[in-house]
């Protein structure tokens, strides 16, 4: 009797915030398990997908508990619908991580936690980070990151601005600027100057606007890492 076709487990996606990064975590989930398994396979995804415009308004009223119950809400309809496993596909909203978790039975992968894994395993210590504003001046992430021992540096306060900017009324609309990029790229470098060995892409849309290629400052995006070990996830590894 032949044994049955490898199969990955179901995920469950929180994602929408905003679908523009949404979209390249559901492109890269598939083609990594077409790469694993071969054929024709492809990712069982089962996706909620927010209005972007709510969620960054409670977010400018700094309303983060109403932010924990819309995305706890959702993960108990993704566990319900099958999900053995949760990703939150941004960034910022990790900050009510712990909310999602404690409303659900099955484990959410969490992006910066994944982050810090793959900076130590590359044995790096300092490291440069960017993101919204929310993330780049909130402890909810940085700590994260500290706890496994790395220290973190972050723009000055103009600089931030001007990032928060660049993701809310450009990335997040599917716009990519040359000057946005180029401002990206002199962030990394003057982090770098600053002791950095490496910067973190701190959100999920930057992989959109710059990459590896574009320095030689090591660069670490955080959507295809939290990728990454989500495919792993999905195979059993």
């Amino acid at each position: 009797m032949s044994s049955p076709p490898p199969a990955a487990r179901t995920l469950g996606l929180l994602g929408g915030m905003s679908w523009e990064s949404s979209a390249h975590y559901y492109r890269r989930l598939n083609k990594l398990i077409r790469q694993r398994l071969g054929a024709s396979h492809s990712a069982p995804l089962i996706l909620w997908s927010a209005d972007f415009e709510i969620i960054s308004g409670l977010q400018r009223a700094d309303d983060w508990e109403s932010l924990g119950e819309i995305l706890a809400a959702a993960a108990r309809g993704l566990e319900s619908s099958g999900a053995g496993a949760l990703l939150i596909c941004a960034n910022t909203m990790h900050r009510v991580a712990d909310p999602v978790q404690a409303a659900v039975s099955i484990p959410l992968l969490h992006l910066a936690g994944v982050t810090a894994e793959a900076v130590r395993a590359a044995g790096f210590r300092r490291i440069g980070l960017l993101g919204t504003r929310f993330t780049m001046e909130a402890d909810f992430y940085r700590d994260r990151l500290r706890a496994a021992g790395l220290e973190v540096t972050v723009p000055d306060a103009p600089t931030r601005a001007e990032v928060h900017r660049i993701i809310f009324a450009e990335l997040v609309r599917g716009r990519r600027e040359a000057s946005s990029r180029l401002l990206l790229l002199e962030e990394i470098g003057r982090l770098h100057e600053r002791g950095a060995e490496a910067v973190v892409l701190g959100c999920t849309e930057f992989g959109l606007l710059v990459s590896q290629n574009d320095t030689i400052v090591p660069l670490f995006d955080t959507t295809e890492l939290h990728c990454r070990a989500a495919a792993r996830w999905m195979l059993g590894e």
